[in-house]
């Protein structure tokens, strides 16, 4: 066979399926320029390729943040040189080098240790390398003397006297001690003096890297936003680090990695290669602002206190987008304390926020918070094309563009859509460099995000060269009416499509002066849910009527009365199913107005249903709808003593990637279920993903969740 020397490239960071690539043809200036996206995640590493400067020469990352603390050091203790040196914390020597500047002589000092610093596999790899450098050779000949010495002894005293016995019970001893020594060794890291002190124009600190007090042997920088320093602790770790110094000089912020994740994320958002524009990233034309809310001390793990600071970051800083590639379970959609302040980022401040939906799939109702959960906020679902699945993933075939089976999917629990939209979810990307490689394949709804991020990146980019104005609302409207539909991708998986970057920037073109452009539009049905979701028995025995609300809402500070003043919209109100009855027009007004609708489940088949209630419009129909109410049902089958409390299915088609789903009504009482699958494939093994799950009310779904994988082999049972 001939060797194919054309590498599918365009499928290892994919822009062709969003159309950016289309979109950077038609308009090469509108690349993410005068646009600042703001990185929420494990940090990013300013020394990664990529993330050095824009196409027009700008600064790539503007702002290095720890909204963690897990990188603060104490530098309120304050000394004065004498003879040109001063004592640290640590009670080394310093000496200050000739060359700095510090009128008023006085030093804030402080210590670290360098493990704090360090993300949980680069502390792994370290530790490792210095136990093998410093400890295991010295060691393992210590043990083989003290070995050698018990076994030359035993065998010259076969039958030894008490005097020699005292003596063979040392040998013993030594042995032990030394084995004892190797499995409880313990290296607790280099720990670093800390200087901090103003030059009589800004703050400035230095960490003494060399152990010894050579304070000249390390860089000497400025918070990271004022002069863009960075510098590497030691070659061997090749951890990039950078400085804040905040309260007068008291607390020194030293910012590091706690993983890998936020560089790669940051890399697909907006990475920049001049010599090789095919790893660049969606919007190379942003800048970045990296906020770290992973924690270091608790394996990058975010905390609600990380992200409360990190929202005030954002604001102070002027971002315009958020990507927030972190997320987890919640107990109850759309609220709490955290939850709020997240979307008033969005509707008082303006900014747009694009976060994961999570990987819980392929589940039902398994989107993660914020991302799935929270109103304000753009929830992303990843999809995987032909390209990805040859460039990426090597597979021999290619199969059909879907979605990846661990995608989270909606509805939430209180019947919201769950997903906004969907892009693609895997990238060859950069990492930093203390991971010792410069690319790396990661894939999750973690990397869809920052895709779609980049996308309305490049939109906004093209409306702030055009000094259009915009609104999260509005831009979330474009993007979601423009956003490509599969047809053999769910909803629940995709939302309400693919993004489509061209598409949705001249939508908004187009409909720049639309009168909800300032508005968003709060749906909500029966007990404040803002979607309708029926599943248990009692809920599909009869029809459902329900009141919806609609209230128009503006940004928190909008002071335009007459605009207010003047809101009249006439809807018309759309729903493609049979089963949903729905009025045909609404009036809507500046204020919260309702209407009813009634669902009846009664004859729909056994599965899962989707549909929406959309309204839109009259005064232009083409633009889609103004708003939208999901409405989704899961027909149950009965396990009960009719049937033996048994569930059978024969002869099921499977293929790579196919969802099989079934909705069982739990017997009263019951505690387990067995499942027994038989392989009628005479060739072939199968491999599974089982996944049961129940929801329970005020419950996250990881507490009621099982999954397990299942090896079946050919015409076997498992």
């Amino acid at each position: 066979a001939g060797v194919d020397t054309e590498f599918p490239v365009a499928g290892l960071l994919p822009k062709k399926e969003t159309g950016a690539d289309a979109f950077l043809a038609k308009y090469p200036d509108y690349d993410g320029r005068g646009v600042t996206i703001a990185i929420l995640d494990t940090g990013t590493d300013p020394g990664a390729p990529g993330l050095a400067v824009t196409p027009d020469g700008r600064p790539k990352i503007i702002g290095i943040l720890d909204a963690t603390g897990s990188g603060d050091v104490d530098t309120s203790a304050v000394v004065e040189a004498a003879d040109g040196e001063i004592v640290g914390l640590t009670g080394r020597k310093l000496k200050i080098p000739a060359n700095w500047n510090n009128p008023s002589g006085k030093y804030h000092i402080g210590v670290k240790n360098l493990y704090d610093l360090y993300p949980k596999a680069l502390k792994t790899r370290i530790v490792k390398e210095r136990k093998e450098e410093n400890w295991d050779k010295e060691h393992r000949e210590a043990l083989a003397v003290a070995q050698r010495k018990l076994a030359d002894f035993d065998k010259a005293h076969a039958d030894p006297n008490p005097e020699e016995k005292t003596i063979r019970e040392d040998l013993v001893a030594r042995v032990d001690l030394l084995t004892s020594a190797d499995k409880t060794y313990n290296d607790p890291g280099p720990v670093y003096d800390c200087v901090v002190f103003h030059d009589g124009n800004t703050w400035r600190a230095c960490i003494d890297k060399s152990e010894k007090g050579d304070l000249s042997s390390s860089r000497l920088m400025s918070g990271y936003a004022e002069e863009r320093q960075y510098d590497t602790l030691s070659n061997a770790d090749m951890l990039n680090y950078s400085f804040n110094i905040w309260q007068d000089g008291n607390v020194l912020e030293v910012v590091t990695n706690a993983g890998s994740h936020g560089t790669h994320v940051a890399c697909i958002a907006a990475g920049y290669f001049p010599d090789d524009p095919d790893k660049n990233g969606v919007a190379p034309g942003a800048q970045i602002v990296a906020i770290k809310i992973g924690d270091t001390r608790l394996g990058s793990m975010e905390t609600g206190s990380a992200l409360v600071r990190a929202m005030k970051m954002v604001v102070d800083l002027g971002c315009d987008l958020i990507n927030y590639s972190y997320g987890e379970g919640s107990h109850w959609p759309n609220s709490g304390r955290v939850s709020d302040i997240l979307n008033k980022v969005v509707t008082k401040h303006g900014v747009i926020f694009v976060s994961s939906a999570g990987n819980n799939g392929p589940g039902l109702s398994t989107v993660g918070a914020p991302g799935g959960t929270c109103s304000a906020i753009i929830g992303v679902g990843a999809y995987v094309s032909p390209a990805m699945m040859e460039a990426e993933y090597s597979l021999r075939e290619k199969l059909p563009g879907t979605q990846y089976t661990w995608s989270s999917r909606g509805p939430a629990t209180d019947g919201d859509m769950g997903v906004s939209i969907s892009a693609p979810g895997g990238a060859i990307a950069s990492v930093p460099n203390w991971t010792l490689r410069g690319l790396q394949l990661m894939n999750g709804t973690s990397m869809s995000s920052p895709n779609a991020c980049g996308n309305i990146a490049l939109i906004l980019s093209g409306l702030k060269s055009n000094n259009m104005s915009y609104t999260p609302f509005h831009v979330r409207r474009a993007v979601e009416n423009t956003a490509l539909k599969i047809d053999t991708v769910e909803p629940f998986a995709l939302g309400h499509g693919l993004i489509q970057v061209l598409k949705a920037y001249e939508w908004l073109v187009e409909n720049h002066n639309c009168p909800e452009r300032n508005l968003q539009f709060n749906v909500t049905c029966m007990g404040g849910n803002r979607g309708v979701y029926l599943r248990e028995k009692h809920h599909l025995v009869k029809p459902m009527e329900t009141m919806v609300t609609v209230e128009p809402t503006y940004m928190e500070d909008y002071k335009e009365q007459e605009e207010k003043i003047a809101l009249e919209m006439r809807i018309a109100l759309v729903c493609e199913a049979s089963w949903v009855q729905c009025p045909k027009h609404f009036e809507l007004v500046n204020q919260a107005r309702t209407f009813n609708i009634n669902v009846d489940p009664c004859g729909l088949p056994i599965g899962e249903h989707f549909t929406e209630v959309c309204g839109y419009d009259l005064a232009n129909v083409k633009k889609g709808p103004v708003f939208r109410l999901p409405v989704t049902v899961t027909k149950t089958t009965d396990v009960s003593e009719d049937t033996e409390f048994v569930f059978r299915q024969k002869n099921v088609p499977f293929k790579p990637g196919k969802i099989v789903r079934h909705f069982i009504q739990v017997p009263e009482g019951a505690t387990w279920a067995a499942l027994k699958l038989t392989s009628l494939e005479k060739r072939r093994k199968g491999r599974f993903l089982l996944y049961a799950l129940t929801l329970k009310p005020d419950t996250q779904i990881k507490k009621a969740a099982f999954k397990k994988y299942i090896n079946i082999q050919e015409g076997g049972k498992n």
